[in-house]
Formats: C-alpha cells, sequence, structure tokens
C-alpha cells in the first residue's frame, strides 16, 4: 500500500483550517450558550469569562471598527501570500511553518468574528445569542465584534501598604481577556522570535514581491 506523503504546503493549509475551525467552534459554543458578561469558574485562576471585543486583541483598539476590520484583512491577506510562497519554496524548518500557521489562523479566527458575526448573531446584552436570528443580527458586514472568553487572574491581591504611588491599590495578574486565536498568534510570534529568527529572516529575504509591488 502506497504511503500518502503531504507536502509542507498541504500541512500548513490543513493546520490553519484545524485551527480556525477551533477557535470558531469555542466562540459558537460561548456565544450561544453564555450571556455577555457571564463568568464560569473552571479553577481561581482560569475562568470563562465571556466579553465582546471590539478592537484588537486584549482589547488594543485602532481607529473606527470598518478601519480596523479592512486592516486585518489586508494584514492577513499579505500573511497568507508570505506563507504560501514560503511552504511552496524549497523545503523550510518544519516548527518554522508550524509557527506562520498559526500566526495566520488566529488572524483568520478574529477577521472571521469581524465580518460575520455582526450579521449571524443576534445581540447577548441581557440574553443568549442566536445564531442566523430571524430578525438580523446586532450589527452589519464588517462591524462584528470579537468573542474573548480566557480570563487566567492567577493572582488577585493588593499591593503592600509600603509601595509608593500603588500601595494598597488592588492588582490582578493576568487580567487581559483572550481567545484561541489571540493564543495561535502569539504562540506562534514567540516561536518564531525564539527559535526560528534566523530561518525565518533567510525565507523572507529570498521572496519575490508581486509585479505591482516592485519598483519599475
Amino acid at each position: 500500500m502506497k504511503k500518502l506523503k503531504l507536502s509542507q504546503g498541504w500541512v500548513v493549509f490543513l493546520l490553519i483550517l484545524i485551527l480556525v475551525i477551533i477557535d470558531q467552534a469555542i466562540k459558537i459554543i460561548v456565544k450561544t450558550h453564555m450571556v455577555l458578561g457571564e463568568e464560569i469558574t473552571v479553577t481561581n485562576w482560569f475562568r470563562i469569562y465571556f466579553i465582546e471585543n471590539p478592537g484588537m486583541a486584549f482589547g488594543i483598539t485602532l481607529g473606527s471598527k470598518l478601519f480596523l476590520t479592512l486592516f486585518r484583512i489586508i494584514a492577513i491577506g499579505i500573511a497568507c501570500w508570505v506563507i504560501a510562497k514560503i511552504a511552496k519554496g524549497v523545503k523550510q524548518p518544519f516548527g518554522m511553518l508550524l509557527s506562520m500557521a498559526a500566526i495566520v489562523a488566529g488572524g483568520l479566527g478574529n477577521i472571521f468574528d469581524s465580518v460575520f458575526y455582526g450579521k449571524i448573531f443576534s445581540d447577548s446584552h441581557g440574553q443568549v445569542a442566536t445564531l442566523f436570528p430571524g430578525n438580523g443580527g446586532y450589527g452589519s458586514w464588517l462591524h462584528g465584534k470579537v468573542v474573548d472568553m480566557f480570563y487566567f487572574p492567577m493572582i488577585d491581591s493588593y499591593f503592600p501598604q509600603w509601595m509608593p504611588f500603588v500601595g494598597g491599590e488592588h492588582f490582578i495578574f493576568f487580567s487581559p481577556i483572550f481567545n484561541f486565536a489571540d493564543s495561535c498568534v502569539c504562540v506562534g510570534t514567540f516561536a518564531l522570535i525564539l527559535f526560528y529568527a534566523k530561518s525565518t529572516h533567510k525565507a523572507l529575504s529570498t521572496l519575490q514581491m508581486p509585479h505591482w509591488l516592485s519598483k519599475k
């Protein structure tokens, strides 16, 4: 029996597809089973806390919602082109390709929310959202909010009174609320920087830009 051997391009594509499916499955489950602001305590340091983020990862904002969505689409389009060119070229370190695939998958996962969720989901304020509501969604195309849910308040305490400026104030470590797509982007980026910086630089340096971007 002939052994099936996938090219590195197909491996990258399948990984991206799997990660996007996982991300969207988690978000749809949260969106259709929890009310906005609802919290489920798994452990003292790990909670499922449903919020909707109109900005970028970890609540960062960048201009208007429409501008942010278009910026995301352009950025991830360029990233997809880059990883496709690299994967189709000479054989690259497998870990580097997996890291790039994770970054692209994370970007695609959040883009899906921004582009479609405003139309395919009803509002989550005070009620569990409905998928494909009969009376339309809570927003318009390209104006959807990204669903976040992972919350890791590992330390919930107060600064010592003797500390200047912040003495006695409440603090939480780690306070950002994020999703699976954000995790993919962060893990992929850190892996590239820590383990594949030279390989990534070498692969990018060999890319030939499209003729419409190159200088005449």
